[in-house]
């Protein structure tokens, strides 16, 4: 199975903690990651891998930061798009984010 990454959709693992929370067995979507010990994030779960994914959840107002042993991968959310600059890419469905050529020859100045 593929890491986890950004754009993903994820669902929570149910736990003793994550059942408490009422989160056990609810999808979201991955906004990014960190490292706990450098920016102090409040994670559910463990930390002592030092690592932890930002998950925003229906329902949530903010995303939650989860330790990635509660998360299991649902899929890589073909289709999503993000633009960066002038660039755009389109997920696919393996997780790969492909360059929007046609979008990007557009955005190239004196074209």
């Amino acid at each position: 199975m593929s890491a986890i990454s950004f754009g993903d959709t994820v669902r929570i693992r149910s736990t003793v903690e994550t059942e408490r929370l009422g989160l056990d067995g609810r999808s979201g979507l991955v906004h990014g990651w960190t490292t706990p010990s450098d920016t102090g994030v409040q994670v559910i779960g463990s930390v002592a891998n030092d690592r932890a994914f930002s998950v925003k959840i229906e329902g949530q107002n903010e995303p939650l930061w989860l330790d990635p042993d509660l998360l299991e991968l649902v899929n890589h959310t073909p289709g999503t798009t993000a633009r960066i600059g002038n660039r755009s890419y389109t997920r696919n469905a393996g997780g790969e984010w492909l360059e929007d050529a046609h979008v990007n020859d557009d955005a190239q100045p004196g074209r």
